[in-house]
């Protein structure tokens, strides 16, 4: 009989527990608490990740009828759901947004050489929002739109990464560009963004902070042609120009010239302009550069399809907030494992294995290379992949 570690216990050990207890120190997380700690709580919610459970009653059945095996998956303190949905509402969500930080940073030196669409040295960030719908009458303090309820993920992916390194959520009621004015800048790094973030006082701090932006532009700007390079017409590139804006209005935000890149797409049959304060990278790349913030999409997708985050288990600001950062730490803790445990896996994948074999006493690497498993996009046209490197 194997008596070694369970898969969820091996799978756990991959985090860092003593950064763990210092956010919960940072906090008070566990001042007074005399039973279910901040880690019991973290160690329950995680399960209910990686397990798929629905609800907080779900999770108490599935733990209790474990009782046994608790112990050396970490939990120390008795499960219940009125004691779990207490640790939801009161425990500061900032302890779990800390600690998501923590694994991150681990994560983002893990995957910093791995390839990108262009051979630029540079950090390339796309910055983009998601709405999670939700019930009005639950979620009184979420409020979006008139007579409904949402919360925005407003979100900063490293695209060479595909890990979010910067997570703000939002009621949904202030407009996306605003947030633009929270990210921390980093000098020589690209920011690729969607036009509903076109701002030129935001775009201008930007380029006053020495990063770099590619921006789909909007129509109907005044400006005025100062120079134009030649394209390779073969490659889907219209024009290279350089440009002054004629506005008086965007002269005061944006006083520079900016180089303007048109591009048409063949798949969508359609003219795409793109601006950018750049004007030392090869005019395709900017195009391929803009086409790669796919990626924030397909992250959003991924994690809504994969991940508790749009069922919640508490119906107070910081549940939802408790319930997202764990649910970003479990996305980024399976990045970690299949980076050094070295997988050809996706994550999706990963995470089905997880799931079926959570209490399981085999050796992790073990069970997530000899599981003879099919990637989960063969079977389905609508499945997403992440990671499939």
């Amino acid at each position: 009989m194997n008596t070694g570690k369970t898969i969820f216990s091996q799978t756990m050990e991959f985090l860092p527990l003593h950064e763990f207890r210092k956010c919960v120190a940072c906090y008070n997380g566990d001042y007074k608490i005399q039973n279910f700690s901040c880690l019991d709580q973290f160690l329950c919610m995680a399960f209910a990740q990686l397990t798929y459970r629905e609800s907080l009653r779900d999770i108490e059945s599935c733990l209790r009828f474990m009782q046994s095996k608790l112990y050396h998956m970490g939990i120390r303190g008795r499960i219940s759901k009125s004691t779990l949905a207490d640790a939801n509402e009161h425990r500061d969500w900032r302890i779990y947004a800390d600690f998501a930080q923590v694994l991150i940073q681990r994560a983002r030196v893990l995957y910093a050489n791995e390839p990108f669409v262009t051979e630029l040295d540079n950090a390339v960030y796309a910055f983009d929002a998601t709405t999670i719908e939700l019930c009005l009458s639950l979620f009184p303090w979420a409020h979006f739109q008139q007579g409904k309820g949402a919360i925005q993920l407003h979100t900063l992916l490293d695209l060479r990464s595909n890990i979010p390194t910067f997570i703000h959520i939002s009621d949904g009621n202030t407009h996306e560009v605003n947030f633009l004015d929270k990210l921390i800048i980093e000098a020589g790094s690209f920011y690729i963004l969607d036009r509903g973030y076109f701002d030129f006082q935001r775009l201008y701090a930007l380029h006053q902070a020495r990063a770099f932006f590619v921006i789909r532009a909007k129509t109907f700007l005044g400006l005025r042609r100062v120079y134009s390079r030649g394209v390779e017409k073969s490659t889907g590139l219209i024009c290279d120009q350089t440009i002054a804006l004629t506005n008086r209005h965007s002269i005061r935000k944006y006083p520079e010239h900016i180089r303007r890149v048109k591009f048409f797409d063949p798949q969508r049959q359609k003219r795409l302009t793109f601006f950018t304060n750049n004007f030392t990278i090869d005019a395709i790349a900017v195009a391929q550069l803009y086409k790669s913030r796919w990626k924030i999409e397909l992250f959003f997708k991924w994690i809504k399809q994969h991940l508790r985050i749009k069922a919640f288990f508490g119906t107070s600001a910081n549940a939802v907030k408790t319930q997202i950062w764990i649910a970003i730490s479990i996305y980024v803790l399976v990045a970690i494992i299949k980076k050094e445990l070295k997988l050809n896996h996706n994550l999706y994948t990963i995470l089905q294995i997880l799931s079926v074999t959570i209490f399981d006493k085999t050796p992790v690497l073990q069970a997530l290379t000899e599981t003879n498993v099919t990637n989960g996009d063969t079977h389905n046209d609508n499945q997403l992949t992440m990671f499939n490197l």
